[in-house]
């Protein structure tokens, strides 16, 4: 069965990695292609963000008053807050995490076992005085253990995106979605944002923190030639997901 598994796995990766290579023989001398600008919610997959809402409350207005209770000021706003606003994300990224642990457990016991009376003359008699009968039976055992792991790793990263309002929630925050590629020479930069934002978090020139972004993705890579020859080859690929050593 495990072969035949194998061999299955072999014939998809070798015709997957037929198809990619053709599709790499024929742009060869060419940048990569730039995606076309879209409608996400018109993608295959795309799904409506649902949240958990609190309950709504009616606008009421006082006698004489400019003001409802749900104006956020007496001039016109203009920070995104409708579908298809427009607002600039500043992506701040500057993590770093060092773990070290370290383990030891140690653990020895000896039980003894010994025969008297018949028995032990029995025993005795039989194994010539070999085997002292009051230490008949006797069982040593003995586990060490050792384990040692670290963790340090460091990411930064700084840049700007501009994101569209894709969905007004009932409660009033904003889902957000944002695209950005870069081609320089033969290489593209992606650059993929989306998330929930306040509208209260968004500052008076249009712009937001990444930090204040809830349920944030933020995805920063490229394709091209640098990053194809970055990637190791398909059958080391398919040898490193198959060898179990």
């Amino acid at each position: 069965m495990h072969v035949f598994k194998l061999a299955a796995l072999l014939t998809l990766t070798a015709t997957l990695a037929g198809c990619s290579t053709m599709d790499r023989l024929a742009s060869v001398g060419s940048a990569p292609p730039l995606t076309a600008i879209a409608d996400p919610t018109t993608t295959a997959g795309y799904q409506p963000v649902r949240m958990p809402m609190p309950e709504a409350i009616a606008d009421t207005y006082q006698a004489n008053s400019l003001y409802r209770t749900s104006a956020r000021g007496f001039f016109k706003d203009e920070r995104a807050h409708r579908i298809g606003d427009i607002l600039t994300v500043m992506v701040t990224i500057d993590d770093s995490a060092k773990i070290a642990n370290t383990t030891q457990s140690g653990r020895n016991s000896t039980n003894t076992a010994g025969m008297g009376g018949i028995f032990g003359v029995a025993l005795d008699n039989i194994s010539d005085g070999s085997i002292d009968p009051s230490a008949a039976i006797e069982f040593d055992s003995g586990m060490t253990n050792r384990g040692n792991g670290s963790v340090n790793r460091s990411e930064s990263l700084e840049t700007s995106v501009a994101a569209v309002v894709m969905q007004v929630l009932p409660n009033g925050n904003l889902v957000i979605e944002g695209r950005q590629e870069v081609r320089v020479n033969f290489e593209v930069r992606d650059m993929i944002l989306a998330g929930i934002v306040r509208p209260s978090d968004i500052q008076a020139n249009n712009t937001i923190q990444s930090s204040k972004i809830a349920e944030a993705r933020i995805s920063y890579g490229g394709r091209g030639q640098i990053t194809d020859v970055q990637q190791p080859r398909y059958g080391q690929q398919a040898m490193d997901a198959i060898l179990p050593f």
